[in-house]
């Protein structure tokens, strides 16, 4: 059975490792269609295998919201921080949000003032949006003892962009705040990838944004891969010619999103989804002339 929104703190064991799922909010039903336009019903319901966790019957594709939080070496480490509550934002499911977010968070064993380091894969508005909370009408970092992490190629991307209102409401409130509290690392992520920490690596898929990485985890010989917006969904594992509507060089996600799957596809390797509905992960099997995921449920 699928796990739910309401399950206490999902997690998955890795080796001497154990990666949580923290919750925030299961996104419309009509972000699929959105985000993914080549993802038509016929094309999603052409692949079984998607439902009935990561589709419908009609084809309507279902995604979350969430981060993944662990502990490597003693380091407690968040990896993305969602929509965030209480930003002013243009797309309507991310808008003015009030969800119990930092209780989950919390529950599962990460009170904010615990964690060590916040790995963003990317700076898009719903990966970045926890940094901050609001306090006394400022907006401050919400993890105030740990250090931001996000490629130096993503940030010195958005330096030179021509951004809209609401990028620059979303740089405002949630990533210039730690910038000026001294808290965001920029790391040079070259093409083997670079390492925080032993068994924890940055890996370079640029092409959704221009330094945008996963998150390679490795532990007794076991191996996870979370994958930022490399991959939105499974039904790019069947498709991965599909990209989404956001991605600022399509030809180049793509490459990378086939890079990825070529260096998972049957292995041992628990492959996490960033916006995969539950059970969220699994491993990655050869299918036809694509791929297909063999879900892993939640412990």
């Amino acid at each position: 059975m699928q796990d739910s929104l309401a399950s206490p703190h999902p997690s998955w064991t890795l080796g001497d490792l154990t990666v949580h799922r923290v919750d925030e909010v299961p996104l419309p039903p009509a972000t699929g269609a959105w985000l993914l336009p080549d993802a038509r019903p016929e094309v999603v319901t052409g692949q079984g295998w998607l439902y009935p966790h990561f589709a419908d019957r009609e084809g309507i594709l279902r995604a979350d919201s969430h981060s993944f939080a662990f502990v490597v070496h003693g380091m407690r480490v968040l990896v993305d921080t969602g929509i965030g509550n209480g930003k002013e934002r243009a797309n309507p499911a991310w808008h003015q949000l009030h969800t119990p977010y930092l209780e989950r968070l919390t529950a599962a064993g990460f009170p904010p003032d615990s964690v060590d380091l916040v790995i963003l894969t990317h700076l898009h508005a719903d990966h970045v949006g926890w940094n901050t909370r609001e306090r006394n009408g400022e907006w401050v970092p919400t993890f105030p003892h740990a250090r931001y992490v996000t490629a130096r190629a993503e940030r010195e991307f958005w330096a030179g962009y021509d951004m809209d209102e609401a990028r620059r409401q979303m740089f405002r409130d949630s990533v210039i705040p730690v910038e000026q509290a001294g808290l965001l690392d920029l790391v040079d992520v070259p093409a083997e990838g670079a390492e925080l920490a032993p068994g924890l690596r940055l890996r370079p898929t640029p092409g959704h944004t221009p330094g945008h990485v996963a998150v390679e985890l490795t532990s007794q010989g076991e191996r996870a891969l979370i994958t930022g917006d490399c991959i939105h969904h499974p039904v790019q594992l069947a498709h991965p010619g599909i990209g989404a509507c956001v991605d600022i060089d399509p030809l180049q996600s793509e490459v990378s999103r086939r890079a990825l799957l070529r260096s998972v596809a049957d292995t041992d390797t628990l492959v996490l989804g960033t916006h995969f509905a539950p059970p969220t992960a699994g491993h990655v099997i050869t299918q036809g002339d694509g791929y297909r995921l063999l879900p892993v449920p939640a412990e």
